[in-house]
């Protein structure tokens, strides 16, 4: 894995702004836009910092700018009427694990007695109620993933953890846009400017991906199969956890996160972009506006 990796070249890559906010497909290599949160008419809550799913795809949560909106449960008439599940506060790293836990960092929101930033938080109610677990007032966690032995996190550096409460510092120097992990697995994917990197130990070591695609986002379906949004959003998927990668479809919106589920079957991936939700049931090869009461 400490195979350089087929990016391109570094001319051509504009600097990561670790602010969470994604990019809108474009012919260039960069993972990012400049700063601002756009606002979608069909999602709440403006820009949206992670997707997480139940692992049967029945519950479908988005963590965006001002709260958790459960998109499963939209009416027919649309979401503009959605409430946040709980307090509206801005939900960075956003990510869930098969068993239903929630994790999440950000910032308070309006009106909040919160320290800022909001460090290591987790919820076990489905995003309604959150509890402080790590690193409040010291930890804006931009990209967070779930692995078989912990946390792996990246707040300006890459750390990790076996409890959520105590964290260790990465030996490596890279700057993920994006981590992916799965509690199935210590395999963890991290999206940078220079390539995809993957650690086989939950985090503890990392090494560039061979002639892998220059993604924006990952996620893992499962311990194994995996799929990827490139910056000008044409989609990979993946059937050994990152180690080699296929082209399989792509999203012609602006994307800003990703999540997907295999229980038993085909991939089921989730895309949340400029124009609204799409899902994918035939692993990333093609796309339709998600509908509210679909996700069974």
């Amino acid at each position: 894995m400490n195979a350089k990796t087929s990016a391109l070249p570094a001319a051509a890559l504009l600097a990561l702004a670790l602010t969470g906010c994604s990019a809108a497909p474009s012919t260039t290599a960069s993972l990012t836009s400049p700063e601002g949160h756009t606002s979608p008419k069909s999602l709440p809550g403006g820009h949206v910092h992670g997707l997480a799913a139940t692992a049967d795809g029945s519950t479908l949560l988005i963590g965006t700018h001002h709260g958790v909106f459960d998109m499963s449960g939209a009416s027919a008439a649309g979401t503009a009427a959605l409430q946040p599940l709980g307090a509206p506060d801005d939900f960075m790293g956003f990510v869930g694990d098969p068993a239903g836990t929630l994790w999440a960092s950000g910032h308070p929101g309006p009106g909040s007695a919160k320290k800022n930033p909001l460090g290591l938080m987790r919820s076990v109610d489905g995003g309604r109620t959150w509890t402080t677990v790590s690193n409040e007032g010291a930890s804006d966690f931009h990209a967070l993933t779930v692995t078989k032995s912990g946390l792996v996190g990246f707040d300006g550096t890459l750390k990790r953890t076996a409890d959520g409460t105590s964290w260790s510092n990465s030996a490596a120097s890279i700057h993920p846009a994006a981590l992916a992990g799965h509690a199935a697995t210590d395999t963890v994917l991290a999206t940078t400017e220079e390539g995809l990197f993957a650690s086989p130990d939950g985090g503890a070591t990392w090494g560039a991906v061979p002639n892998a695609p220059l993604l924006q986002f990952a996620a893992f379906a499962d311990a194994r199969r995996a799929v990827g949004v490139a910056p000008d959003g044409a989609v990979y998927s993946s059937g050994d956890a990152g180690t080699t990668w296929a082209p399989t479809g792509r999203v012609e919106s602006a994307v800003e996160a990703i999540t997907a589920v295999a229980s038993g079957g085909p991939v089921r991936m989730w895309a949340a972009t400029d124009k609204g939700l799409l899902e994918s049931r035939d692993g990333g090869a093609t796309f339709s506006a998600y509908a509210a009461g679909s996700a069974s």
